[in-house]
């Protein structure tokens, strides 16, 4: 066991960290050379959604903690994981930004030595939700950090990130996570059955975190199901309508009811912490620390949506893309082979050319969304070009989405 187990398919990425912990660990002994130069202050993880830009930044913290470079088994090791080292700080988000606020206190922990640790680690999630007064207040600590710091920074890719802020990290690039790889894992670690766990596999497209969903959780495969059902129900006009409907009403009642689990009792936790439901007076701050709040967790609940959305697209493209296989007889594998037939005959039915342009409509909303674009609209749009065949009849325009 070490902490890298959890970086599946990622043998290259994992070699260049564990020379890094290596030099890291030479250059505390005193000595010098191309070891040690292998190892740098500001680091900037760069992969795919799923492919564990986070586990990689917090496996590179423990091991840089640990006295075996990454044991996995240390106390060291098991609190950098779990967040709990005092000389490792998580920072990550489900809103929509990362304030400046938050920053600015990282970068005051940045500037302390550590107090137990090798290192003092700092590990930014999110790296691409930083707001521009955030990456400005971050800046100054990467450019001249304390001897003992060392800066992670996580980010789909490196153009999600500010260029002054990016220019002065290490550069990693982790790749999207073989299908075997993720099977493996998936019956080795969870004793998933070899069958299932090859489809979670394959439907999450290299996507660790939603293959052990999958894999775990048969309403979760359901729900994919209804998604992949939506091509084959737009007849008319009324049924593209309904069943944009019937996505944003679907993400809607996910995300509500992810954030039904942590809302109430974030609630709880800062009640008691306000003092609320106690004798004596209400503290006068409370009500505006209760509204801030409140206004976190609907930020996060809109955020929870669209990610929803955003993966039912993903999944309806991979659905469009295996359609394309079929009609160019590529050879290739698809990603939903339990559908073959249906995708046959859709494929039948209509050209590699409509296709193309069906994925195109895909792509755009998911664009649309993403730019605050009204989901509803956005997917009304989507699902009448695909009834179409044409993307052209996505009718937001594109100037809407810079």
């Amino acid at each position: 066991m070490s902490v890298w187990d959890d970086l599946v398919g990622q043998e290259p990425a994992v070699a260049v960290l564990r020379k890094a912990v290596d030099g890291a660990a030479a250059g505390l002994r005193g000595e010098s050379g191309p070891a040690v130069a292998g190892m740098t202050h500001a680091w900037l993880i760069t992969g795919p959604p799923g492919s564990g830009r986070s586990n990689a930044g917090r496996a590179f913290a423990a091991a840089l903690q640990c006295a075996d470079n990454g044991c996995g088994e240390c106390k060291e090791c098991r609190t950098a994981l779990s967040g709990a080292h005092p000389d490792v700080s998580l920072i990550r988000t489900e809103l929509l930004s990362i304030r400046v606020s938050e920053v600015r206190e990282l970068v005051r922990r940045a500037a302390m030595s550590p107090t137990q640790g090798r290192w003092q680690v700092m590990v930014i999630e999110d790296a691409d939700r930083l707001t521009e007064q955030a990456a400005d207040a971050l800046l100054k600590s990467i450019e001249e950090p304390a001897p003992r710091t060392v800066w992670v920074l996580c980010a789909p890719t490196v153009e999600d990130v500010v260029p002054t802020i990016r220019s002065r990290c290490r550069l990693l690039v982790l790749r999207t996570p073989p299908v075997a790889a993720v099977a493996e894992m998936l019956s080795a670690k969870l004793g998933v059955d070899a069958d299932l766990a090859w489809f979670a596999a394959r439907a999450a497209q290299g996507h660790i975190g939603r293959a052990r969903a999958l894999a775990r959780d048969a309403e979760v495969r359901d729900r994919r199901t209804r998604v992949l059902e939506v091509p084959f129900a737009l007849r008319d006009l009324g049924a593209c309508l309904k069943a944009a409907q019937q996505l944003v009403d679907a993400a809607k009642e996910e995300a509500k009811a992810s954030a039904e689990k942590v809302d109430e009792k974030e609630r709880a936790a800062l009640e008691q912490a306000l003092g609320v439901g106690t004798k004596g007076a209400r503290p006068r701050e409370a009500n505006a620390a209760l509204k801030e709040l409140e206004d976190q967790q609907k930020a996060r609940a809109k955020r929870w949506e669209r990610d929803v959305l955003d993966r039912s697209l993903v999944d309806l493209m991979a659905l469009y893309r295996d359609v394309l296989v079929v009609q160019t007889r590529s050879g290739g594998e698809l990603i939903n082979a339990e559908l073959h037939r249906n995708i046959e005959q859709l494929g039948s039915r209509t050209t590699p050319e409509q296709t193309i342009r069906r994925i195109d409509a895909i792509a755009m909303a998911r664009e649309a969304i993403e730019a605050n674009v009204a989901p509803l609209v956005a997917l009304e749009a989507m699902t009448v070009s695909l009834f179409e065949g044409r993307s052209d009849g996505f009718t937001i325009p594109r100037r809407v989405l810079r």
